[in-house]
């Protein structure tokens, strides 16, 4: 990393993407760390590595309807992955953490679609539809040695060492890893962990069904209308939310 003032702004944003309840705590709402599902701190491709990110914004968005910086696009982590609340554009943690993005993207062509950025989605589709049983079995095969039979993860000295993947102390309904396909193509990419791609696609999207089919902490977008707010932001049939699962109507809950 870089001597001086800058190098020491890489590093902090290198400290809050891996420890970002320990150096953001202010704008946390839950145990996860930015870490958690890009993996080997931001850099490890497909797994929404932070170098391909930089290059790929300014960028329009469906999910808020306009052009989003690389800043506001962080923002988004932290208000629905994290459960939290944005940290202000120019706020230290910030600009922190564009330094460290930028600093990883040395070198690499500005506007390219880089091999690896973000999760290997595209043509990926299941055999058959993803089923919530099946995905279930997956599960207790692959997934519970780390995450735990209750799928709240695993913690110690304080913090979570395998994240939880629903319940109060996971990601909320607006988060991306909510939409089948987000959590499908990342499953199949990354996990189980040191074992990406081992998995078959029909594996990943049915786990990825039984994972999101889970309820967990409410849309901070939610006006207390769960049809209007399914239609408004979840209007796919990718997303669970507002939808009914194992006899669950998920999302009917004001806040969790």
């Amino acid at each position: 990393m870089p001597a001086g003032p800058f190098g020491d702004a890489v590093r902090q944003g290198r400290d809050i993407f891996v420890h970002t309840r320990e150096y953001a705590k202010a704008y946390v709402g839950n145990g996860l760390r930015c870490s958690n599902c890009h993996l080997d701190a931001g850099r490890l491709a497909h797994s929404a590595p932070l170098w391909g990110a930089y290059v790929a914004y300014p960028q329009y968005r469906r999910k808020n309807g306009h052009v989003n910086s690389l800043g506001e696009r962080i923002q988004g982590c932290f208000r629905f992955s994290m459960n939290g609340k944005a940290p202000p554009l120019d706020s230290p943690e910030m600009v922190a953490l564009e330094s460290y993005a930028y600093w990883l993207a040395t070198g690499a062509p500005v506007g390219a679609r880089l091999a690896g950025a973000g999760y290997p989605k595209q043509g990926f589709r299941p055999p058959q539809p993803p089923d919530y049983a099946r995905g279930k079995a997956v599960f207790v095969r692959d997934c519970a040695l780390c995450h735990g039979a209750d799928g709240q993860g695993q913690r110690a000295a304080g913090r979570d060492v395998f994240p939880p993947l629903w319940g109060p102390d996971s990601f909320n309904w607006g988060a991306g890893m909510a939409q089948l396909d987000n959590a499908a193509a990342f499953i199949k990419a990354n996990m189980p962990l040191s074992r990406g791609g081992s998995l078959s696609d029909q594996d990943a999207w049915d786990v990825a069904m039984y994972i999101d089919g889970h309820e967990r902490p409410q849309d901070p977008r939610y006006k207390g209308n769960l049809e209007q707010t399914r239609k408004q932001y979840h209007d796919s049939p990718l997303s669970l939310y507002g939808t009914v699962v194992n006899g669950r109507l998920l999302g009917a809950r004001p806040s969790q």
